[in-house]
């Protein structure tokens, strides 16, 4: 299936919408003040060993030294840019200990006899990696331990470990290692550096494996020479903005044209295609066009339309989706369609349309985790095989792995979508400060309610001159109005006078009660 790729540029936000069939599919924000450093290469420099601490703090570049801790240094690696061992101070030898396992969970290669004052010292220049962003006072978290990720495999430079992801099923584990291991092997037959399989490699081919193979050793290739002729504190290798991601991850065969609306980011781009992917090269074009990029295919319309829980599907009927902390709930309905002949048809007419959309809206709205969809229920069974059968040849065309049941007792089809990231909604939205994301708020009669029951029980604790209720207008009106005999009453009830104020920045739920 053709596929384009549009990219928008902005120095706040990069937005990137993949197109199918005149349909956008996925729609990818990055934007400049939240990107993180975790990923980022550095040569620093060790300002201060802590030998209580077994830690170290590495200088960066950055306003902060980050912190490295003895579990995520590796010597061998250290070695490299040490000067010779006699500068460094010299302490005593600490009781030996059990190898302790580094931030990615494997047992380190380094010796785990000496402790960190015997491996590093001050004035030391040191390759690191960073595990975590600064977080108000501390700085960044880091390793010596490093890792590239590619689209299919992570990198391993200092290892020759071939691991495969925990995710997979453990059948077929051996035989994908093996296979790892005849691709990446070197041409005299020892394996330069270590990978891990990733969950998404599961079905690759081996050219895509060894694509992939092929751009993480070039790029481990490029951060050791400017290790080399950089000094100190320098940024060696920043992890991929989400442009070049795109062409890591999302252009394949069936990619048509890459189009992105800068000139100056066009130009950063086709070098860095030209140096790590030459074949996506001749996909990339600039566009300058008059019109918006995303104008084109009404991309920021199905944003927005993305955020809302109601879909109309072309029939007249429509879906509802509500996502949720624990899973995602999907529900058909024939809203206006009257079209077939007989209810049965309408019915499968409708769940054949939605089981499309649904497949569509996962994906642009980059729904995660547990997915239950509720298709309108069908007496037919050859009828609830279409639907199912349509439903899962959506979902193939998902680049994100997915997995699905068929019909319950119940009638509802039960699919998992791996998470990779933050759904849109998270991403552009937050919870409404009026209702904290419920999606309602009480009535204005029943926040009248609330607030007479909060005073007779202030009334019955404490003995104010007067009560005073500051509340949002709409709630103050009420009171004035229909709940003015009911306010009366309660006054005469605990012998207080009771006043009322508006406030025109609370919302209808908010109140206070005020002690005079």
């Amino acid at each position: 299936m053709s596929q384009d790729i549009l990219i928008n540029w902005s120095p706040q936000e990069t937005r990137v919408a993949v197109v199918e069939q005149g349909a956008v599919q996925e729609v990818h924000l990055e934007r400049t003040l939240e990107r993180g450093l975790v990923g980022n290469i550095y040569l620093g420099k060790v300002s201060r060993v802590l030998p209580g601490m077994q830690s170290a703090f590495i200088d960066i570049g950055l306003d902060r030294a980050a912190f490295l801790h003895v579990a995520d240094l590796m010597p061998n690696i250290a070695a490299k840019h040490a000067a010779p061992r006699a500068s460094a101070p010299v302490a005593a030898e600490s009781e030996p200990a059990a190898p302790a396992p580094g931030a990615n969970g494997k047992l380190l290669a380094a010796n785990p006899v000496l402790p960190i004052e015997r491996q590093i010292f001050e004035g030391q220049a040191l390759m690191v990696q960073v595990l975590k962003d600064p977080i108000g006072s501390k700085g960044a978290r880091l390793t010596a331990q490093i890792s590239i990720a590619g689209r299919l495999l992570v990198f391993l430079p200092q290892d020759n470990h071939i691991g495969v992801s925990q995710k997979i099923p453990p059948a077929q584990r051996d035989a994908l290692r093996q296979r790892l291991l005849q691709l990446t092997a070197t041409t005299d037959g020892s394996a330069a550096g270590g990978f891990i399989l990733r969950t998404n490699a599961e079905d690759a081919t081996d050219e895509e494996l060894t694509d992939d193979t092929a751009y993480l050793r070039k790029t481990w290739l490029r951060i050791k020479e400017a290790s080399t002729r950089q000094p100190s504190a320098t940024l060696l290798h920043e992890d991929l903005n989400l442009m070049q991601r795109v062409l890591r991850d999302l252009v394949g065969a069936e990619t048509h044209s890459i189009r992105i609306d800068s000139r100056e980011q066009h130009g950063l781009l086709t070098a860095f295609a030209a140096e790590f992917m030459p074949d996506t090269v001749a996909k990339l074009q600039h566009y300058s066009g008059e019109r918006p990029i995303f104008d084109l295919f009404n991309v920021d319309e199905d944003i927005v339309r993305a955020l809302s829980r109601r879909v109309d599907l072309k029939s007249g009927g429509y879906l509802v989706i509500d996502q949720t902390e624990a899973l995602t709930t999907v529900d058909v309905n024939t809203g206006g369609f009257v079209g077939a002949r007989n209810f049965d048809d309408t019915v499968f007419r409708t769940n054949l349309e939605a089981s499309q959309a649904i497949a569509r809206q996962l994906r642009l709205r980059n729904l995660g985790g547990i997915v239950i969809v509720d298709f309108i229920d069908m007496v037919r069974e050859d009828h609830r095989d279409s639907v199912l059968s349509e439903f899962r040849k959506q979902l193939a065309r998902d680049r994100v792995k997915t997995m699905t049941g068929g019909f319950s007792q119940l009638g509802l089809v039960e699919m998992t979508r791996k998470r990779t990231r933050e759904s849109l909604a998270h991403m552009l939205s937050e919870p409404c400060a009026a209702c904290s994301g419920k999606g309602a708020v009480k009535t204005a009669r029943s926040v009248c309610y609330d607030i007479l029951r909060e005073i007779l029980r202030e009334a019955r604790a404490f003995n104010p001159r007067e009560f005073r209720v500051v509340a949002s207008a709409k709630v103050v009106e009420l009171f004035l109005d229909e709940e003015r005999a009911h306010l009366a009453g309660l006054s005469d009830f605990i012998g207080k006078p009771i006043s009322l104020q508006s406030e025109g920045s609370m919302t209808q739920e908010q109140y206070d009660i005020v002690l005079l």
